[in-house]
């Protein structure tokens, strides 16, 4: 099994923790980070771009001239796209951007995504995040500890490192269960409590629920 090591919030090593190889040491697939990304992204999009078509245009209905002798071409409409202020053609309309991911490649994107820094010795694994108070500084002293500028921030229900680390640019905090790819990719460092750790990868394991956003 794969190992990964404990600290605590002094950075003190705490000794080692065996993980999944599947979830912690798996094969990195880029091409599944690429895909979930990019379906990720495409949901976050607002999808409210929008135009007025012909119908839509508050214009007299009257005819512009009478259709012969003028000399100019026989319209019949101010609200006529070649006309200033008439509909658009073919312009956008609200939609939505979301596209559907097989459970089975969500579920893959996210191992590839947590053995990625594993790998690259960016995952950080901490016996326990609870903080005492709200308190941004302390917060920033303890990140300081740990060696770590910009991270992710996942644990459960611990709203005192909410707080703390929301007047923190470099950092954000995520519940465990919205843990995602795209949010861990955003940040070089993943900051994870043990028991947010076994969470993540008791949902992953191969036999589990295989889940994942």
């Amino acid at each position: 099994m794969a190992k990964l090591n404990v600290i605590d919030l002094e950075g003190k090593h705490l000794g080692e923790l065996d993980v999944a190889d599947d979830v912690f040491a798996g094969e990195v697939k880029e091409h599944l980070l690429w895909e979930m990304v990019r379906y990720q992204r495409a949901a976050r999009r607002s999808g409210t771009a929008s135009v007025k078509e012909r119908g839509e245009i508050r214009k007299t209905g009257a005819k512009l001239f009478k259709q012969k002798g003028t000399g100019n071409a026989r319209h019949g409409s101010r609200r006529a796209n070649i006309f200033r202020g008439g509909g658009q053609v073919h312009g956008p309309r609200p939609r939505s951007y979301a596209f559907h991911v097989n459970k089975k490649v969500r579920a893959g994107a996210l191992r590839s995504a947590l053995s990625l820094r594993a790998k690259e010795g960016n995952l950080v694994v901490v016996r326990d995040l609870t903080l005492p108070e709200v308190k941004t500084k302390a917060l920033s002293a303890i990140l300081g500890k740990l060696e770590v500028s910009s991270a992710l921030l996942v644990d459960t229900d611990n709203r005192n490192l909410l707080l703390s680390s929301r007047n923190i640019p470099s950092a954000s905090f995520l519940e465990t269960r919205g843990v995602n790819v795209y949010d861990i990719l955003r940040f070089p460092k993943l900051v994870i409590s043990e028991s947010s750790l076994r969470e993540v990868e008791s949902r992953l394991s191969r036999g589990g629920k295989g889940d994942a956003q």
